[in-house]
């Protein structure tokens, strides 16, 4: 999976974020729906412009961002 081919960073839509390729559905979108458990197929019918590729895709996008970037865990760390 190349995320790269379905991922597109635009200044002029949805103000800088991270979209699927094509649409104005952010990646933290997909990624907000897949953390409430949703499914893909309710994802989809959500969202009818994306794939089920689009959905991978986004989920290849989070690994890249965790590899790279650190956050802090200050909520609930001990």
């Amino acid at each position: 999976m190349i995320w790269q081919d379905r991922i597109t960073v635009d200044p002029l839509v949805c103000h800088g974020k991270a979209c699927m390729k094509g649409t104005r559905v952010m990646v933290s979108v997909v990624l907000d729906n897949l953390a409430e458990n949703l499914s893909a197929e309710e994802i989809l019918a959500s969202y009818p412009s994306l794939t089920r590729a689009d959905i991978e895709a986004a989920i290849a996008y989070a690994a890249e961002l965790a590899r790279e970037r650190v956050v802090p865990l200050t909520h609930g760390a001990a």
